[in-house]
This record gives C-alpha cells, structure tokens and sequence, in this order.
C-alpha cells in the first residue's frame, strides 16, 4: 500500500521518525495500533490533527501501579520467567499488550481519532475497514518489524524461517542466538531480563570450548 500512495504525501516507517518537527502541518495517520503507534500519536496530538489506523486490539495495561512500574510486578509474580514451554507461556507468547496507553485515553485526552483496520490507499486517499476514508498530508507506518536472518547460511531454520534452537543453542557446531522474542521466557528480548539467556549462553560456549576447544558465533537477534 505504501507504494501506491502519492508521491506528494510524507511517508516514512516509525523506525525514521524522532519528533513533530518531522511532520508537515495537516492531517497526519499513524498505522499500527501497537505501542509504537499509540506513543507517537499521543506525542503528535499536542501539534497535528492526528489518525490512528488500529488494525488489531491489544490489552492495555497501566505503566505504573500504586507508583511502581508494571514489570516490578510482573518479575514479583513471576510472569517474566514463564518459560515459552509452559503452559501460561504458551498462551502469553502470541499476545501483545498496550504499556501506558489505551484506546479510551487517546480519544479523550489526546484528542486522537481512532480508525479501523488500513485496507487499500488509492492516490491521496487511504480507505478503513469501515470504508470511511481519509486524505492525509503525511503516514507513519508504525507496523513493527520482522526478524530476517537471510544472511544466514547455516541449517538451523525450518521451513518458515524461524529459528530452530534450545534456548539459543542451535544444532550448528559453535553458533548461538541471543535476544530472539520468546527465545526462553518473557523477558529474553527485554534489556532487563536478557542477560539471563546471556548468562546460559556464556556458560554453554565455555562447556563446549573446554571439551572441544571450538571457538563459538554469536548472533545479536535484537
């Protein structure tokens, strides 16, 4: 859809953007109802007429609680280290909350319009899935991003791509995965809680090099 919108109108993926300054003045639509996109659209509200294009709805949950951060409690109660083979870990790792945001505090206090799904751009105008429309004069796609480990050759995927490992050790001599979503537990692609999976790594090439004196790869997934 990005290739089709006119050339006249702004667009770039979040990844680009570092502030209002960045935006031309009019109507601008943020596409992609995560984090990413509720954050730079409650930042935008405060200079633009501001669209927010939600294609799926996640949970969303406070920032902090009775002044503590979320995740103090959710490391307290042990959520963080649901393994992804647990049963909660099943269930958790396929879905994504709102931290600090929602849908009911953009509209309210931000002043932000929310939209349905993005389904088809033609020229200047951008159709929803309730076929309303709207003709911005900039586009932020905030649609995440998507791991590519093309410039991988080693037999460590399956057919779709991922990753085959235990916890990052993968069935290739001597080569290792750290940061990947979900590679352990909650936390294994968070910076407070990865060093977990590093620590295991760590002592997993020092086993292998006393035994084999091979010397490891390590490959940074986030």
């Amino acid at each position: 859809m990005a290739e089709r919108l006119d050339p006249d109108i702004v667009q770039f993926h979040s990844s680009a953007y570092r502030g209002p300054q960045d935006v031309p003045a009019g109507p601008v639509l943020v596409v992609g109802g995560g984090n990413t996109g509720f954050q730079i659209a409650q930042e935008l509200s405060g200079t633009h007429e501001v669209h927010l294009s939600i294609g799926s709805r996640q949970t969303p949950l406070p920032q902090r609680i009775l002044g503590r951060d979320l995740f103090r409690y959710l490391e307290a109660t042990g959520l963080m280290g649901k393994t992804v083979t647990s049963r909660l870990g099943r269930r958790m790792q396929d879905r994504d909350a709102l931290i600090g945001s929602s849908p009911r505090a953009a509209r309210r206090r931000h002043g932000i319009r929310l939209r349905g799904r993005t389904v088809d751009v033609t020229g200047t105008e951008v159709r929803f899935d309730d076929d309303s429309r709207l003709t911005p004069a900039a586009v932020i796609w905030a649609t995440g991003f998507a791991l590519d480990h093309s410039w991988i050759d080693a037999p460590v995927f399956d057919a779709d791509g991922a990753v085959v490992h235990r916890r990052g050790v993968t069935e290739a001599p001597g080569l290792y995965f750290l940061g990947l979503p979900w590679q352990h537990t909650r936390g294994s692609a968070l910076l407070g809680w990865v060093k977990d999976d590093a620590e295991y790594l760590s002592q997993e090439i020092s086993r292998r090099i006393a035994t084999r004196g091979a010397s490891p790869g390590i490959v940074p997934a986030s």
